[in-house]
């Protein structure tokens, strides 16, 4: 077969351009010289890459338990995958699951991210996810908390350890992952930040207030154990917190003083929103958030609609 393609190119070779004879010999090449693959080895393959990239392990088990969930439905070989497959598979689910927009585009994202990987690595002609555009969704304004709330869940804390855990996602905005893998170590009291390890394994610093250091460190001082996590659990094993650990309890502490729905990213949320309503100029709360795109942080955010109106009196009026 290669030498076929060979004899193509030569005998095309006074008609073409170099570029064009590149691009032939590439489509020749996937078309009449496919690679040989197994398709049980190709999802681990594409999972590995996605490692490489610096993806979370939450993140890799979501795409391998989509992916998975998807081959399972269609019952075809990856290469037989076509366009109409995918839609009816994305309103099979939507339907069945009474699933959001929101969660279809996500799992049209995931599949587009691996039906390119497969073209890309030359496995497949054509991703058959290019024809199936973005769902629209609408825009709902999420809920954040107000400084009412947080002093509310703040005297709602029966633990040094509660009262420093909600300062110090309040005051930071960081990600609940972030959070659990938090060290003493990676605590400087004097100046007020730590450092964090987000997505793709980035480091970057966070900040906090007087206060949240103030109960940092009385809760740093009730400890008499040897674990180096920031938070552990209270009873004598002393164990680092999970996320789930960390989500159930702010739950708990939540409904015990009647405020609605608390969990750790509303934290995050609700100080991206304090800061750019302030003034935080927005390329600074995306460092701030570690986002990798401006677009991302503009989702977290909310305007204040009174700052709206009080700016339309102040400019347009």
């Amino acid at each position: 077969m290669e030498d076929t393609i060979n004899n193509v190119l030569m005998q095309m070779q006074p008609l073409l351009s170099c570029n064009q004879l590149k691009s032939l010999s590439e489509v020749l090449r996937r078309v009449l010289a496919p690679k040989h693959y197994d398709d049980a080895n190709l999802l681990p393959l594409f999972l590995t890459a996605k490692e490489v990239e610096g993806c979370s392990p939450r993140t890799i088990a979501y795409y391998e338990s989509t992916i998975t969930h998807m081959v399972a439905s269609v019952s075809k070989p990856y290469t037989q995958i076509e366009s109409d497959d995918l839609r009816k598979y994305l309103y099979h689910y939507e339907e069945t699951r009474n699933a959001s927009k929101v969660t279809i585009d996500n799992i049209r994202r995931i599949l587009s991210s691996f039906f390119s990987w497969l073209e890309d690595e030359d496995y497949i002609v054509k991703s058959p996810v290019r024809r199936i555009r973005r769902v629209k969704t609408a825009t709902v304004t999420k809920e954040v908390l107000t400084d009412e709330d947080l002093e509310t869940l703040r005297d709602a804390c029966t633990s040094v350890r509660d009262l420093a855990l909600v300062d110090l996602l309040a005051t930071t905005g960081m990600r609940v992952g972030e959070l659990v893998q938090l060290d003493i170590e990676d605590v400087n009291l004097q100046e007020r930040e730590c450092i964090v390890t987000g997505k793709g394994n980035k480091q970057r610093p966070v900040y906090f207030n007087a206060r949240a250091k103030l109960h940092l460190q009385a809760y740093l001082d009730s400890r008499n154990d040897n674990c180096p996590a920031l938070f552990v659990s209270l009873d004598r094993a002393a164990s680092r917190l999970s996320i789930g650990a960390v989500e159930t309890r702010l739950r708990q502490i939540g409904e015990r003083c009647g405020v609605n729905r608390v969990h750790p990213h509303k934290f995050r949320r609700t100080l991206a929103t304090h800061a750019i309503d302030k003034g935080m100029p927005i390329e600074q709360v995306q460092k701030l958030l570690g986002h990798a795109r401006i677009d991302t942080t503009m989702h977290y955010a909310l305007v204040n609609q009174n700052n709206v109106k009080a700016s339309h009196r102040k400019y347009l009026e």
